[in-house]
């Protein structure tokens, strides 16, 4: 008689997964230009990724479609501290080459159209408190520039979500993303600690670390901070470092920052 085979567990599981990643948007071919303008924009700061996955798009990169090095793209990604996963946007022979280099095609952004809701009873949640900093992939944007620009990618529908508040300090390496609404932080957030929102951020406290705000495209998010000293903020693709001092009026004290079309305005609050 046949034995039966006790099931052995299983090693590993298949799942679907929705991530926010980093785009990087090529406006040209040139690799020369390409590496120049990586070089201007990122070389005095090393530490704006951290070996983050991005998608390199080449939707509207003008110039000869084959002079893309996709190797050598690859490595100097990597230089600045990114790793390329995937590539969309291209000619049949451009995605050949990429897949040739060991890069997958990642698909079109498609954006959900709003539907109208079947009305249901009015409810009142309260919002929940993040007691402990979960782990998020940091996410940087950058206004674009000639040759390339790194954006997140896809803006979507604002959605009726929680605000998530966090009311412990945030250290260097911490992350904390607020999918699809705004983040409050009650406490400081340490230089080396980043803070994302996909709507705006509000710190009731020093602002030192890095702020991205609207980071999948919402042009209407805010950053606000009692002390605002930040080392790199964003709003919705649209980003300024160190590299350029705050205003006076704002440095070190309360402040808002918006987006006036490709813009950042900095406000002081009174």
């Amino acid at each position: 008689m046949a034995r039966s085979k006790d099931r052995a567990p299983a090693v590993f599981e298949l799942r679907s997964a929705s991530m926010t990643l980093v785009v990087v948007a090529l406006k040209t071919t040139d690799m020369a230009a390409i590496e120049a303008e990586l070089s201007a924009r990122f070389a005095d700061t090393p530490d704006m990724f951290n070996h983050d996955p991005v998608v390199i798009d080449v939707a509207h990169a003008e110039g000869d479609p084959l002079a893309l090095d996709y190797g050598q793209l690859i490595g100097l990604l990597r230089r600045f501290n990114m790793v390329a996963a995937a590539v969309r946007g291209g000619s049949p022979e451009q995605m050949a080459a990429a897949a040739a280099a060991g890069l997958g095609e990642a698909p079109e952004a498609v954006v959900p159209q709003a539907r109208a809701a079947a009305p249901t009873p009015a409810a009142v949640e309260a919002p929940p408190v993040a007691d402990d900093v979960p782990a998020a992939s940091p996410v940087e944007t950058a206004a674009e520039p000639a040759a390339v620009t790194a954006a997140t990618e896809p803006p979507v529908a604002p959605a009726a979500v929680a605000t998530m508040i966090v009311d412990k300090p945030l250290r260097s390496g911490q992350q904390i993303y607020a999918r699809g609404g705004d983040l409050v932080v009650l406490a400081a957030v340490n230089f080396g600690a980043e803070v994302i929102a996909d709507g705006s951020i509000h710190v009731y406290a020093p602002l030192r670390g890095k702020a991205i705000a609207g980071a999948r495209g919402n042009t209407d998010a805010r950053i606000f901070s009692t002390c605002m000293e930040p080392e790199l903020i964003s709003i919705a693709g649209t980003y300024r470092t160190t590299e350029t001092p705050l205003p006076d009026d704002v440095v070190g004290k309360p402040a808002q920052i918006r987006l006036d079309g490709e813009r950042l305005v900095f406000e002081p609050l009174d």
